[in-house]
């Protein structure tokens, strides 16, 4: 699939799911704030409990770009801690190698900070991990590759560019984004992770 299809698609799920996925699709999204289609404007007025909730699942899955078996069994994990399940799995999503790659500002979107993981630029502790769900633990340090940093879209990164369209940087991660690191200081919090969820109905979804 090329970028610009990619692109198109995510528009277009975001505008199936209410959330922007991406800078694109965010100002897609401006524009039109309702699902594609004949009656886009007036399907969620109609919607019943199942459809709800199966769009909260969809939005979550879409966030982390995350598979359905990879989100159920993030789900099924989070039942057997402690606390709230829905706040466990996003807080346990929430450490996966993607998402910290670009909540520390390393890329703009998740597609590129998976792509970073893939293609083996990133460095957990000093070792190239090439697995996006890999889950980075409190006290480890991610690094984009020395080799790499020299690449303009790291040096494009490095520079700040993309602050400008990512949230405020989370409090769980102390990041040096002009030498491309970034340390996971402490367990985040659902209040502080910048997913839009009712986690909630994801949770009762599953459930049924």
């Amino acid at each position: 699939m090329t970028n610009v299809r990619k692109s198109r698609r995510q528009v277009r799920l975001s505008r199936a799911l209410g959330i922007p996925l991406t800078p694109k699709a965010e100002r897609a999204f401006e524009k039109r704030p309702y699902p594609p289609g004949e009656h886009g404007r007036s399907r969620r007025s109609t919607e019943k409990a199942y459809a709800i909730r199966l769009r909260e699942k969809q939005r979550l899955k879409a966030q982390y770009m995350i598979r359905e078996k990879q989100l159920h069994t993030a789900y099924k994990n989070a039942k057997k801690t402690a606390g709230l399940t829905g706040e466990s799995m996003i807080e346990d999503l929430e450490t996966r190698l993607d998402a910290l790659v670009l909540r520390a500002g390393f890329a703009r979107t998740i597609l590129q900070a998976r792509q970073a993981v893939t293609h083996r630029h990133i460095l957990v502790d000093g070792k190239i991990v090439d697995r996006p769900s890999f889950r980075v633990k409190v006290g480890q340090t991610i690094q984009v590759k020395p080799k790499s940093q020299a690449m303009t879209p790291f040096q494009v990164a490095a520079a700040g560019a993309h602050r400008d369209v990512l949230p405020t940087l989370p409090g769980y991660l102390e990041v040096q984004l002009e030498k491309l690191t970034a340390t996971l200081t402490r367990k985040p919090l659902r209040a502080e992770v910048p997913v839009t969820c009712e986690v909630n109905l994801v949770v009762e979804f599953y459930a049924r």
